[in-house]
């Protein structure tokens, strides 16, 4: 099953699209069902002490264009989990995606570039257990190279990404040039 992965942003919430690019087989990539553990409980809330960020987490599928969708209620303040990968902590990448603005004001993940090696996540999960992060590295991909292999790369330890929106605001249906994206490993 190959997935595709679209806008990221609502244009309508005043953040950009990214282009249809192909994410590649998850269970090829993380492992198959028939070894990987019982799923866990979805998360609940992340918390980004370095960002001063404390935000409720809600599941997100695929959008009806195959792209990843985003929450639709409270955007601003609401990130969403990729629910078609693993829950925070379990084996593979998680996915986390949030706006980076509205039209109005500031979003969740307004500041996620500040964020330094070393840094610590915290997501808790449904069933009230804590999985920390530290992060490894950031980058910045143009929304025309969005990095689907490097992020659901095999991995020794889960990991978490984070995504948003940045660089240059183009308008239209783009919005923001790039993604920023935040690498970051669970911590034992």
């Amino acid at each position: 099953m190959v997935l595709a992965l679209g806008g990221f942003f609502a244009a309508a919430a005043g953040v950009g699209e990214v282009a249809h690019l192909p994410l590649p087989d998850l269970s090829a990539l993380s492992g198959s069902s028939a070894d990987a553990a019982a799923p866990s409980a979805a998360p609940a809330r992340i918390t980004i002490p370095a960002l001063d960020v404390r935000a409720r987490v809600v599941t997100v599928g695929q959008a009806d264009d195959g792209s990843i969708a985003t929450p639709d209620q409270d955007p601003v303040r609401t990130v969403g989990w990729y629910e078609l990968g693993p829950s925070p902590g379990d084996r593979g990448t998680a996915v986390i995606v949030g706006h980076v603005d509205s039209q109005d004001e500031a979003a969740v993940f307004a500041r996620l570039a500040e964020l330094s090696p070393g840094d610590r996540i915290e997501v808790t999960r449904g069933d009230g257990q804590v999985e920390s992060f530290a992060v490894d590295s950031l980058r910045r991909t143009p929304k025309t190279a969005f990095p689907a292999r490097t992020i659901f790369a095999p991995s020794p330890k889960p990991r978490l990404v984070l995504v948003t929106c940045g660089g240059a605001w183009l308008g239209g249906d783009v919005g923001y040039a790039d993604n920023v994206l935040v690498f970051a490993t669970r911590i034992d």
